[in-house]
């Protein structure tokens, strides 16, 4: 009984701190119970070199490729390499690893994995020049001919090379000035950083170079894909896309905002296109998101979400049943906990729907999540996976629970 009092007092506390502060929680008998964790296993046994940013997607035959990037460091170390490994359809295992690029002498990064509207599989990834983020060239692959099992056959490889007009400095910083940041003491030696962005925005040169990959692609409803890209340079997003099977390349004007990157894209079925992005800006830490009306030409500022963020990659997708589902990081202070949300109003509102790591705060790492939906309605996730075991890419699976409710967080 005293049990019983503490806890429903301890609920009573929780609701009044929510409702005051406008965050509208609202319990429900199951929360946290929408989403299942099915299974959880590791694509290769731990091991102590660097290993991150892992990508995804289902084979037409129904297997699983993935890919990440691997070596001793990231952007400064020469030896990064993307790497692979399939589980074909009906597998209980991932298969052996194997390479899929390797520029000699520089890093390769942040791979993204799609399959187009033709079943063709494009690879998109950065090298990375003078060990620098804001120097890296995206390139990109793309095959007809991947069975499963098999290393792809690329029929033709490229570069996104993209031209953004002087308009990109203007409407970035018409956007910077609607955001009006606090930028505290300013003097002729240290420059406000809203200055610093959009004289360097005025430069054709750093306009046109270090665009990288994170998130996948989404279709943009004609038969073509937009392609979510972001700058360490400007510390924003833009989306790019091609008409011509990505031998030239357009873009969006940018996605202006005070450190919004790595956006992961998602229609809403009025054609309303989000981008929810990492914030890389200063506290309170938070989703990121932005708006296009005109399928992803123009954006509204980036603004913060009531999700946290502690600046780590997060992905998006929409559910073939409808729902929506967002795997991040949910803290401001660490990657030590990923969590899997579900919309059931496209993004206006958010219920956790499981936990998929959690660790005590420097025991433990899960992050860079990127997660899709196979033929048979299950979700795949894959992560950065670290801890005292060592590095390795972990992969998830998740079963939506049609039946079930759980506490929402209203965003709108």
């Amino acid at each position: 009984m005293v049990t019983a009092m503490v806890t429903n007092r301890m609920i009573r506390d929780v609701l009044i701190v929510c409702l005051l502060m406008g965050w509208g929680w609202m319990p429900a008998a199951r929360a946290g119970s929408c989403l299942t964790v099915l299974e959880r296993n590791d694509l290769f046994p731990p091991q102590q070199r660097h290993v991150h940013s892992s990508t995804l997607v289902e084979s037409p035959a129904g297997g699983l490729l993935a890919a990440w990037f691997h070596g001793s460091g990231e952007r400064t170390a020469d030896d990064v390499e993307i790497q692979a490994a399939w589980r074909p359809a009906g597998a209980a295992a991932w298969g052996p690893v194997f390479p899929l690029v390797d520029t000699p002498g520089f890093p390769d990064c942040n791979p993204v994995l799609y399959r187009d509207g033709t079943d063709r599989l494009w690879l998109f990834w950065i090298v990375v020049r003078a060990a620098r983020w804001e120097e890296s060239l995206t390139m990109y692959q793309r095959s007809v001919d991947w069975p499963e099992g098999a290393e792809p056959r690329w029929e033709r490889q490229g570069v996104v090379l993209l031209k953004p007009g002087e308009e990109f400095a203007s409407v970035l910083e018409a956007g910077l000035k609607a955001l009006a940041p606090t930028e505290g003491l300013w003097s002729s030696y240290a420059r406000k950083y809203t200055q610093l962005v959009v004289e360097a925005a005025k430069d054709p040169a750093k306009r046109q170079i270090g665009w990288m990959t994170r998130t996948p692609p989404i279709s943009d409803g004609a038969g073509g894909f937009l392609l979510p890209l972001y700058s360490d340079g400007f510390n924003i997003s833009l989306v790019a896309w091609s008409r011509d099977d990505g031998r030239s390349w357009e873009c969006s004007e940018p996605i202006t905002g005070l450190g919004n990157v790595q956006p992961s894209l998602v229609r809403r079925r009025d054609g309303e296109v989000l981008a929810y992005m990492r914030d890389n800006g200063n506290p309170p830490q938070r989703v990121m998101v932005s708006s296009s009306g005109d399928g992803g030409r123009t954006w509204s500022p980036a603004l913060d979400d009531e999700l946290p963020n502690p600046g780590s990659s997060l992905q998006v997708i929409a559910l073939r049943q409808g729902p929506w589902v967002m795997v991040l990081n949910d803290t401001e202070d660490g990657r030590h906990r990923l969590t899997a949300y579900l919309s059931r109003d496209e993004g206006r509102s958010w219920a956790l729907g499981a936990v998929l790591e959690e660790a005590e705060p420097g025991r433990g790492s899960y992050s860079y999540p990127t997660v899709i939906q196979s033929r048979d309605g299950l979700m795949h996730v894959t992560y950065s996976c670290r801890d005292e075991a060592g590095a390795r890419i972990r992969h998830a699976v998740v079963r939506l629970d049609q039946e079930s409710a759980g506490g929402v967080l209203n965003t709108d």
